[in-house]
């Protein structure tokens, strides 16, 4: 069984104010995804990586590739115009891939994913068929707009995570359905759940946040400041 992961990168990051991508930008000299896919590299389960990107940014990534030795990279792609076209483009790359082998996606901006999370991401999918990773909601829930209108019992709701996957027939085929409907789903799972899949959840961490905002960016810091992201 062969591990396959998908690194959707092509994103603009508009709610952080810089001159590129998020992913792009650099923490300790050091690009963000750069962080990201060091995780992946040393995992003892991956064997292969994609990453598909905007095209202004493949020679970057490139380079990134050759100057932390990235060598289970092995094909970076044009993505497309949403997540979803630039997944399934990453996806049909895979030439070599059977059906009981696992393809998992996961955000180019959550550098801190564990190895404990691939491990049991890529059981889950070996096991169930399809999973994501998600947290319990610990906040309370409000329904509304201006003013409350509900409360909803947090105790049945999770916060999605990356990695997302699911063995590499039911990956297409339900990535094959969602383009001949002309479905945008909101992540992977979302895809697997409405092609009649049984998606297990896994548990995430909130370490393994994604970085959005300007106050992402801040967290991300200091935590490699205080060694947290080992």
């Amino acid at each position: 069984m062969k591990v396959y992961a998908i690194i959707p990168a092509g994103g603009t990051g508009t709610r952080i104010n810089a001159p590129v991508p998020k992913q792009f930008i650099q923490v300790n000299g050091k690009e963000i995804i750069a962080y990201t896919l060091e995780k992946f590299q040393k995992s003892s389960i991956i064997n292969k990586i994609i990453v598909a990107a905007h095209k202004d940014y493949i020679g970057r990534l490139k380079e990134i590739r050759d100057k932390y030795g990235f060598d289970k990279l092995n094909d970076i792609i044009p993505g497309g115009t949403e997540r979803q076209y630039s997944v399934y483009n990453a996806l049909l790359s895979i030439d070599d891939a059977s059906c009981d082998d696992i393809v998992i996606v996961h955000d180019a901006v959550r550098p801190l994913v564990s190895e404990a999370i691939l491990i049991s991401s890529a059981n889950a999918a070996k096991e169930f068929g399809c999973f994501v990773t998600a947290v319990k909601a610990k906040d309370t829930l409000i329904k509304g707009g201006e003013f409350v209108d509900s409360y909803a019992d947090r105790s049945k709701y999770y916060y999605a995570q990356t990695p997302q996957g699911a063995r590499y027939g039911i990956f297409k085929e339900a990535f094959k359905r969602a383009e001949t409907e002309n479905f945008l789903g909101t992540d992977e799972s979302t895809l697997f759940h409405r092609n009649g899949n049984k998606v297990k959840i896994v548990e995430g961490s909130s370490l393994n946040f994604k970085i959005t905002t300007g106050d992402d960016l801040k967290l991300f810091e200091q935590l490699l400041k205080a060694g947290e992201h080992l």
